[in-house]
């Protein structure tokens, strides 16, 4: 039931965070300065705790897809199947998005 909730709950927070990336698009599109302004949002440390929450969010919500799909071939709906997934799913997406801020910590110097 908890991972149900949590499922929609990352559901909403990308709905919403989506803007993020249009935030940005547009900023790119109009001007130097915009761009520049919404860099400076995005690069302090509000915007990248923002940022790696969203991150996050799109890894957990995305796993939990993929427990569904394993869910549509009949799989894992035994009591241990289940708790098993559940904790893959939470693991899972934390041990990505650390991951994924490494690298791009990594690539960005």
């Amino acid at each position: 039931m908890m991972m149900s909730i949590v499922h929609r709950i990352t559901g909403v927070a990308l709905y919403f965070g989506t803007l993020l990336p249009v935030i940005w698009l547009l900023a790119a599109a109009s001007s130097p300065e915009a761009f520049a302004t919404v860099n400076g949002l995005l690069g302090s440390w509000i915007g990248l705790i923002i940022l790696f929450g969203y991150s996050w969010a799109l890894i957990h919500h995305a796993l939990g897809g993929v427990r569904h799909f394993v869910w549509d071939f009949g799989h894992g709906f035994g009591p241990q199947a289940r708790e098993l997934l559940a904790k893959a799913t939470i693991g899972g997406s934390v041990v990505l998005t650390v991951l994924l801020w490494i690298v791009i910590a990594v690539v960005k110097g």
